[in-house]
């Protein structure tokens, strides 16, 4: 049932564009017990089948740059093999260490970024605001 879970967790969030692979290691790695390479290779392949549904639907939605999409997928699956080498060159206690820090620094910038969007849409508020009241008199 934990799979099952698991898998339409990773996959909602796959789905909006979040990184559900991040979610699916970090279940993984804590809730399974895999060790960090295991995890990795792991969401390598769930990655196959979530890429391919999203590609499907935003190329029906006409979302996609293919030009920027290929240039950056090329540049991408170099960046890849380079890292999947650096990967197995690593122990797995300093990959999970490596992989937490990583995390963090999404969850500050998410935070940062939902702050800063928060600060905006009340400084505009109270613009609008203002100027209904200015209106009224």
């Amino acid at each position: 049932m934990l799979e099952i879970v698991t898998g339409i967790i990773a996959g909602m969030v796959s789905g909006i564009g979040m990184g559900g692979g991040t979610i699916l290691i970090l279940i993984l790695s804590l809730f399974y017990g895999m060790d960090q390479h295991v995890a990795q290779a792991s969401n390598l392949i769930f990655f196959i089948p979530t890429s391919i549904a999203a590609i499907y639907i935003n190329i029906k939605q006409k979302m996609i740059d293919f030009k920027i999409a290929l240039l950056i997928g090329g540049i991408g699956s170099i960046g890849a093999l380079l890292g999947s080498y650096l990967s197995k060159q690593i122990d797995s206690n300093l990959l999970r260490k490596c992989f937490g820090v990583f995390l963090a620094i999404i969850a500050i910038h998410e935070i940062y970024s939902y702050v800063k969007m928060y600060i905006y849409a009340k400084k505009r508020d109270n613009i609008d605001n203002k100027e209904i009241k200015d209106r009224r008199n």
